[in-house]
C-alpha cells in the first residue's frame, strides 16, 4: 500500500474504528497518525498499515505546509479534519 504523508486515513480496526486521522509518518510496518485533538503530532497513534484505509484526500493547507517544509501544527490537523467531515 502506497502511503503519502499528509493524506487522510480512516481506522478499520480497534477501539477507534472509523476515526479519521492524518498520516504524519510511516515505516515498513506501521503508520503514525494524528488527529490534532487526542492524538497529537508530538505523540502520534502507531497503527499497522493493514488496520487503516486510505481516504486519498489531502487538505490544501496541510499540503502547502508540507511542500514548503513549514511546521505542521495540531490546530492545522484539527481544522482540516473538521472541514473534511463537514463536507462529507
Amino acid at each position: 500500500m502506497d502511503i503519502n504523508i499528509g493524506t487522510f486515513a480512516k481506522s478499520k480496526a480497534g477501539h477507534d474504528v472509523n476515526q479519521i486521522y492524518v498520516i504524519i509518518n510511516c515505516d515498513e510496518e506501521y503508520v503514525y497518525l494524528a488527529d490534532g485533538r487526542v492524538k497529537l503530532i508530538e505523540k502520534p497513534k502507531k497503527k499497522k498499515r493493514k488496520h487503516i484505509q486510505k481516504i486519498g484526500y489531502m487538505d490544501p493547507v496541510i499540503g502547502e505546509k508540507l511542500k514548503n517544509n513549514n511546521l505542521l501544527k495540531n490546530e492545522d490537523i484539527k481544522k482540516a479534519i473538521k472541514d473534511y467531515k463537514a463536507e462529507n
